[in-house]
């Protein structure tokens, strides 16, 4: 994985693909609550560097990659998943081919 960038980032990108995963009630969600009392719990202070923020951090980067390509999946798979027959034009026009013209006006 590359590098993580800034906790507040990251924990702004994991709320925001619970709002998409969830819809407009997101914030009643558990998932919600357990993710900011996670943050909140190993915030770093002045007075102590510990291990388990970064590990957090690194555990909620893994999880905002999961949500994200789930979405994307889905978005994918709705996209390109087969809706039984179809036509050579539809075919053609979903791989980025045009299909060439019949001369005299033919198709």
């Amino acid at each position: 994985m590359a590098a993580l960038g800034a906790p507040a980032r990251t924990l702004r990108a994991l709320l925001r693909e619970l709002r998409h995963a969830a819809g407009r009630s997101y914030r009643d969600s558990p998932a919600y609550r357990h993710v900011l009392a996670a943050f909140r719990a190993h915030r770093v202070t002045s007075e102590k560097l510990c291990r388990a923020q970064q590990e957090l951090h690194f555990q909620a980067a893994t999880y905002l990659c999961l949500l994200r390509s789930v979405r994307e999946h889905e978005a994918l798979h709705r996209e390109y998943h087969g809706r039984g027959e179809r036509s050579p034009k539809e075919v053609a026009g979903l791989v980025g081919f045009r299909l060439p013209q019949q001369p005299g006006g033919k198709g």
